[in-house]
């Protein structure tokens, strides 16, 4: 074939190659472009699947009239399409018939009468990503020039750029169609949100519009929402959506308080047991928040899946969608808790003028003052009190604990915490709200990771009685954030100084103290000596020499010398009674004072 033949049968092979069709049509249009143009008898197009150690044969071109069962793989042992691709040129066999190199073509060139076979390598991919080769065949010897291989070469790489085109087309195509469906579903999210559909059902739409598998989070209803099992082998979906919302909600919801709290967008480690089943894993967790106010959070789970952009932007608007879905019951909520929340301040701060009003609207929002009552109020640690919205799902905790003690309750919400109203109990029953309270610390413990305080005011049977109750349970509040106490308190647990120093003012009392034994206080601290030690037992034994030596374990001289010495340094005076009390009352509040100052640091 001179040149001019040569460029002639190129442009009707490109011509041919791109008439247009899928990629299969494109491989078909191409083998039998190369062997027309080129002269040979048949080919065909094949995808080498190194991993398994097979060459598949994609397309032939085999213009024999006689139907015939032909193999459509090779062991890449027996077939030279791997040298190909290896060596990236072309492997001639000049006569099949009598080359020991490839048996599997020996075999086949006297079953199918042929003899020349040249394969060359494609540098493009199948559908599959397989690497491809195309193989062509001639009945009778051929020898082979530089001219053919170039001519052969120049047909596959108008091949190539045409598999190459057909690729592009499909990612487009695929691109276009996720496009779409993202869209879709965009659009079905944002109806079903305005048609003011349910938490749970959005929550299986988000399940299966994202490829991983996801676990809703809402604080506002106290409900986890599982979609497809992360963990085949350990859950199918059905058991893990419901270990997820029994054994495995509380260390879910911890995980996405943490990780929402932290504000890591890193995977968070996750590890998970139900009692029968445990792994551990990695997860991703994003917020959902309303009004910077946590409402909820979307737990997605590793897959071998990498999330585009188009992941993204519907992962953007499932968590848009679950806000303003979750949004309706936390407006509801916080709309519900701040009205009560103002009736009740209005009544514990004796702001009211009404006693029937107070009792119509106290009704309308749920709530009585008409029978007795005593207040339970928790107080949040402080890290929770910073970190806003904690009090959403608090409410739920609260109320599973008291339907469990068979108490009927009113909560209110307050900043950074929440009273319990119920009834009061007396005698032996107290008991019983000893143990309430300690349980609600502990549950609420486990929650927060740290026990709020709680404590327990006097009985209230009319509105009059709220001031004071509620006075008395800020006060034991206070002294013990001063103190470092957590859990449940109760006047008990202080004495009587504590209760003086937090109703005084911390500088007069200091300022006693100061006056009355501080310069001991810093000799001691600066020497090393035993004087106020030695002063407070000798005090606290009634001015008992002998016993006070005892007690300390000195000699009573010695212990003379001591006081000797604390009169001369000091000018303290204990012989009169009322400087003595001076004195005894300083050591005492030195030590509230002391005691406190450690436990804050």
């Amino acid at each position: 074939m001179d040149q001019k033949s040569r460029i002639l049968a190129l442009r009707d092979v490109a011509s041919q190659i791109n008439s247009g069709g899928d990629l299969q049509i494109v491989l078909q249009q191409l083998i039998a472009a190369a062997c027309r143009h080129a002269n040979w008898s048949l080919g065909s197009i094949m995808g080498i699947d190194a991993a398994h150690g097979y060459a598949h044969v994609i397309v032939r071109y085999d213009p024999t009239l006689i139907e015939r069962s032909l193999p459509d793989k090779w062991e890449l042992a027996t077939s030279p399409s791997l040298i190909a691709l290896q060596r990236n040129e072309p492997v001639y066999i000049r006569d099949a018939r009598e080359s020991a190199e490839f048996p599997g073509y020996r075999k086949e060139a006297f079953e199918r009468d042929y003899r020349t076979v040249l394969v060359m390598p494609m540098n493009c991919k199948d559908w599959e990503g397989r690497p491809m080769v195309l193989s062509v065949i001639a009945r009778q010897v051929t020898d082979v020039c530089e001219d053919d291989l170039a001519f052969l070469g120049t047909i596959i790489h108008l091949g190539a750029v045409a598999v190459e085109r057909e690729h592009q087309l499909e990612a487009q195509k695929v691109s276009a169609q996720r496009l779409e469906r993202a869209l879709k579903a965009h659009t079905s999210l944002l109806e079903h949100v305005l048609t003011d559909g349910s938490v749970s059902s959005l929550s299986a739409m988000v399940g299966t519009m994202l490829p991983n598998p996801t676990v809703v989070v809402d604080f506002t209803a106290n409900q986890i929402m599982a979609g497809k099992s992360p963990n085949a082998t350990l859950f199918d979906d059905g058991s893990w959506q419901e270990a997820a919302s029994t054994a495995l909600a509380r260390p879910l919801m911890k995980a996405a308080r943490d990780a929402v709290e932290k504000g890591t967008t890193e995977a968070t480690s996750l590890f998970l047991d139900d009692g029968k089943q445990r792994f551990r894993t990695t997860a991703r967790i994003e917020g959902l928040t309303v009004d910077m106010q946590l409402v909820g959070a979307l737990i997605i789970f590793p897959t071998s899946h990498e999330f585009s952009d188009l992941d993204l932007l519907m992962l953007d608007s499932a968590k848009f969608a679950l806000s303003v879905q979750m949004m309706r019951s936390f407006i509801r909520f916080r709309f519900e808790t701040r009205t009560q929340a103002e009736l009740f301040f209005e009544v514990v701060e004796g702001r009211w003028r009404n006693a029937n009003d107070i009792s119509q609207r106290a009704q309308r929002l749920g709530l009585s003052f008409a029978a007795p009552q005593q207040m339970i109020v928790v107080d949040f640690p402080e890290k929770t009190k910073a970190f806003g919205g904690a009090s959403v799902d608090v409410e739920h905790t609260l109320s599973r604990i008291m339907k469990q003690a068979s108490l009927q309750s009113n909560l209110v919400g307050i900043e950074g915490g929440v009273v319990c109203l119920v009834p009061p109990e007396s005698g032996k029953r107290q008991e019983r709200m000893a143990k309430l309270t300690r349980r609600i610390a502990e549950e609420l413990g486990r929650y927060f990771d740290e026990e709020p305080i709680v404590v327990v005011g006097n009985r209230c049977s009319t509105l009059s009685d709220y001031p004071a109750a509620w006075e008395r349970c800020v006060r034991m509040i206070g002294i013990g954030r001063s103190f470092g106490l957590t859990g449940a308190i109760s006047a008990q647990d202080f004495g009587p100084l504590p209760m003086l120093v937090a109703a005084c003012e911390a500088g007069d009392v200091r300022g006693f103290v100061q006056d009355s034994i501080g310069a001991i206080a810093d000799h001691d601290r600066e020497n090393g000596t035993p004087y106020l030690e030695t002063l407070s037992v000798y005090l606290q034994e009634g001015c008992r020499s002998q016993a006070c030596a005892d007690t300390m374990g000195l000699h009573v001289t010695t212990l003379r010398y001591r006081l000797t010495r604390i009169q001369e340094l000091f000018g303290i005076d204990i012989e009169a009674p009322e400087k003595r009390f001076a004195v005894e009352l300083a050591l005492r509040l030195h030590g509230v004072i002391d005691n406190r100052s450690s436990a804050r640091t």
